[in-house]
């Protein structure tokens, strides 16, 4: 290693060590921003060289540079990197062995580092808070910041901890650092690291380069085809699966065909994962297959392309992750392959993060009766515990309720000599499950949070816009311009697509109210399919024949588009489809139903943009216009999807207001403003219909949703 010198002059520290010229835009701002001694949090996209804007100002100033790093791979990378340059450096985290912990310890002691890599969850142990606090510290960056807001996707509890941490070391310096903040992510950085007056430096989220696209496939099938094309295109990529399984899939679909791909994912050992990463960032593999554990830091610039096979859970995770491509500036292109019935392994997800109340009861109640009653101790896999407490108990909801547990102090997890799995200590064995300090409404709120992040990144797959300028509005940058050359930016240049209006998007309302009908909502008020694509469309046109069930015919959109032909109909619900309108419902059978998209269209709160190609002129059996525009009004009424009663709704908010009272909770607890809405506008007038509504749960079913039904039934009398 080369001997390191400190350089008080920034230019030259930056020539000297990191070989460049100047900083880009955004990072000399967050770099005088430190030099000047304010505190600072940098929001700058992936790429953007946020490392150096903390790496340079520790080399220009006396003290150590102390750097909260969530993933061991990346605070490996970044520590490699920086002894490579002649800069002491090391890192803090479960990978070290003693002698090594010892020797990092020992050069802390002597001052002989100047950057320090620490996990979050080291700053819980008292003794190396101790040696911390009698160090000089020039700065305490923390790097992907998000990871403290539970409105972020990634939320590390572990993070939360640093507001103490800054308190406990004096309050020094700080900078946070992340690629993907929104306004709420920003606001929990801010208040949870207690800045003081800091630079906040927001250099933007376009990533100019990048191409993005969403492919809507109907299978697997269809998905690889779209993964062999960008290979071949592309050569160098990234494509991320939600699940391991997957993951395997992907890679040896790749593998058969020859492509020079390694797979990377946690259920592989540490070995394992290693070879993959340095395969892949040394470019001895041209493409890796992972989920979304790997990527965090990797410093691969040539990456052309980033597929996602599945849906993310958040646009915030997959604006991250396909923001690894083009990282050196030049064209790239991240597409996602979108199939409805992904979302399946997101719910199988919310639900595994977010178990209900009763579930953590139920875990608590099954270790005091299960764990050892001399030790309180039980020593069996998680994996164990959701098989024994029942069958269709989610493993990962009985893990996330484990460190609920934690977190109330009722248990302790500790590793077993001698064995791979973790024990389980009951630590007051004595206590009811009611006594625990159990914060249910933090629970109910990150609840709601991750629900609305699945939310978003539903509409981002049947958006029908930018796809550039949908993520940019979607992070709070306003006035942002569309981007020209995503996948509907080129469409539209080439005229494909178009907004609809006037006799033609009557057609296509009345087409949408016809899906509708033929629909049904699920137990969370999704759209739900329950006929195939020819049934409903033989049931607009008013087909009779052997195959129409009964209960098609009796619809009141049987054979509202009669005029329309068998190919006009077919070109009209291919338009739709590819304008994100409708969605496929079911893994067998091709059902389908309405998008959040189609719905808003059907109910006049958005207007579509479609191509016009093989259904348009079909509107001569439409005059006169303004009797069909009526009934199409009626009929999108009758069926309960008009528009909201102002009126009505303001009786609702009264009683919503009044039991909030009477049960001493919240009034966005008894019913939130969007399903408050829905209610106003569908007028529900059974319990059977209410049900039906998105937002009511089991506790609004049992204590008030009769309440809101009854009042409906005597204002619709009134």
């Amino acid at each position: 290693m080369a001997e390191f010198r400190e350089i008080a002059d920034v230019q030259e520290a930056l020539r000297t060590y990191f070989g460049f010229d100047a900083l880009r835009p955004g990072q000399d701002e967050v770099v005088q921003a430190i030099l000047s001694g304010r505190d600072a949090m940098g929001i700058m996209p992936t790429g953007g060289g946020k490392s150096l804007c903390y790496q340079l100002p520790a080399l220009c100033r006396p003290g150590l540079t102390v750097v909260v790093s969530p993933l061991i791979a990346l605070m490996k990378d970044q520590v490699d990197a920086l002894q490579a340059r002649g800069i002491p450096a090391a890192a803090v985290n479960s990978s070290l062995g003693a002698e090594e912990y010892r020797q990092v310890m020992q050069a802390l002691r002597y001052g002989e580092l100047k950057v320090l890599y620490v996990a979050p969850e080291r700053f819980a142990q008292e003794g190396f808070m101790n040696l911390l606090r009698g160090m000089q510290i020039a700065l305490l960056a923390v790097d992907e910041a998000h990871c403290l807001s539970q409105w972020g996707h990634d939320f590390r509890p572990d993070y939360l901890r640093l507001g103490r941490v800054r308190e406990a070391l004096g309050y020094p310096q700080t900078v946070a650092l992340t690629a993907t903040a929104t306004a709420h992510v920003r606001e929990d950085i801010l208040g949870t690291l207690q800045l003081r007056e800091p630079a906040v430096i927001i250099s933007g989220f376009a990533r100019d380069n990048l191409d993005f696209a969403i492919t809507h496939c109907e299978g697997r099938k269809a998905k690889f085809e779209r993964i062999h094309k960008l290979v071949a295109r592309w050569k160098t990529g990234i494509v991320y699966c939600s699940t391991r399984k997957n993951v395997m899939l992907v890679f040896e679909e790749l593998a058969s065909q020859h492509v020079n791909a390694v797979a990377y994912h946690a259920g592989m050992t540490d070995e394992e994962r290693e070879f993959s990463q340095d395969a892949f960032v040394s470019g001895r593999a041209d493409v890796v297959v992972a989920t979304n554990a790997f990527g965090m830091g990797i410093d691969r610039s040539d990456v052309r392309f980033v597929a996602h096979f599945e849906i993310p859970g958040s646009v915030e995770a997959y604006y991250q992750e396909a923001g690894r491509a083009g990282r050196d500036g030049e064209p790239a292109a991240c597409e996602l392959l979108f199939n409805h019935a992904d979302l399946k392994t997101q719910e199988f997800f919310f639900e595994g993060s977010n178990p209900p109340i009763s579930l953590i009861r139920a875990l608590y109640s099954f270790l005091r009766f299960e764990c050892d009653p001399t030790t309180h101790e039980l020593h069996i896999t998680v994996d164990s515990m959701a098989e024994r407490m029942g069958k269709d108990v989610n493993p990962m909801a009985v893990g996330t309720a484990l460190s609920c547990l934690i977190h109330a102090g009722a248990i302790q997890r500790f590793d077993v000599p001698g064995q791979l799995t973790k024990g389980t200590r009951l630590l007051h064995p004595e206590l009811n499950f009611e006594c625990l300090e159990i914060d249910r409404v933090s629970l109910e709120e990150k609840a709601r949070r991750d629900h609305l992040k699945i939310e978003s990144m539903t509409r981002f797959a049947y958006s029908s816009g930018c796809r550039q300028q949908w993520i940019l509005d979607y992070f709070g940058e306003a006035n942002a311009e569309p981007c020209g050359h995503c996948d509907m930016c080129s469409s539209a240049d080439d005229g494909e697509r178009e907004e609809i209006s006037g006799d033609e998007l009557l057609i296509v309302r009345k087409a949408l109210a016809g899906v509708a009908r033929a629909s049904k909502r699920g137990p969370n008020g999704e759209w739900v399919g329950i006929y195939g694509r020819g049934k409903i469309m033989d049931m607009l046109r008013g087909a009779r024949n052997a195959a129409m069930h009964q209960y098609l015919t009796s619809l009141s959109t049987y054979g509202i588009l009669k005029h329309l032909s068998d190919a006009k109909m077919k070109a009209l619900f291919r338009a739709m489809q590819d304008a994100g309108l409708l969605q496929r419902s079911g893994d067998e059978m091709p059902l389908i139903t309405l998008s959040a998209a189609g719905e808003d269209v059907m109910q006049s709160r958005s207007v579509p943009r479609m191509s016009r190609r093989g259904w348009c002129g079909a509107t001569a059996m439409l005059k006169p216009q303004v009797a069909r525009q009526d009934r199409t009004r009626h009929l999108l009424e009758s069926m309960g999807l008009g528009r909201l009663d102002k009126e009505l709704y303001e009786h609702l908010a009264e009683l919503r207001r009044d039991l909030a009272a009477e049960y001493n909770m919240p009034a966005y607890r008894i019913m939130h403003n969007e399903t408050l809405k829905a209610m106003a506008t569908v007028k529900p007038t059974t319990m059977e219909a209410a049900e039906r509504l998105k937002g009511v749960g089991p506790w609004l079913r049992t204590h008030g949703l009769r309440a809101f039904v009854e009042l409906i039934q005597d204002y619709e009398e009134r």
